[in-house]
């Protein structure tokens, strides 16, 4: 494989490396410096691509494992999920500050999530990948995916619904 096609069959997931990159280790330059890593470990492995099903989980799974021992080898304590896409429609300014009221509070309750359910909230609600593709990259089978998953979702709508009724913050 060619430089070029190498380009051509990374270009559809690469942005996706650099988010996972970044929502696991916070700092853009962090980030790039692991995507570039995981883009340099597939290039070496290039010519042994074409045996894998996707491309994709297996650059998922690298970034994942690449992030996760860059933060072991800091002793980060904890994981934290910036969520920052924010839609461009317009709405009043107190409905945008509720909003991001909101989602400070969902942060804050993702960020005292364990480190699985965290993962598996980035990677379906964020990243949009699917159960197959988040099996793969977490070592897990779909099932034990979909029950983390709604665990998760549970907890912060638990924690939501209390944090409104009581309006507490």
């Amino acid at each position: 494989m060619n430089q070029n096609e190498f380009v051509q069959l990374i270009a559809p997931f690469k942005d996706k490396v650099f988010r996972l990159a970044k929502r696991l280790l916070i700092s853009s330059e962090e980030a790039e410096d692991a995507t570039q890593e995981i883009l340099v470990k597939l290039w070496t492995k290039n010519e042994g691509l074409d045996r894998y099903n996707s491309v994709e989980a297996l650059a998922m799974t690298m970034t994942k494992n690449y992030c996760l021992d860059q933060l072991k080898s800091k002793r980060a304590s904890n994981l934290k999920i910036v969520h920052d896409n924010y839609t461009d429609r317009e709405p009043s300014l107190q409905q945008k500050m509720e909003d991001i009221d909101s989602l400070n509070w969902v942060e804050k309750i993702i960020n005292q999530l364990p480190e699985q359910q965290r993962l598996i909230i980035q990677l379906r609600d964020i990243e949009q990948c699917e159960f197959e593709e988040i099996a793969k990259i977490m070592n897990m089978n779909e099932t034990a995916i979909r029950v983390a998953l709604s665990r998760a979702r549970k907890t912060i709508r638990e924690f939501m619904t209390q944090t409104h009724r009581y309006g507490t913050h």
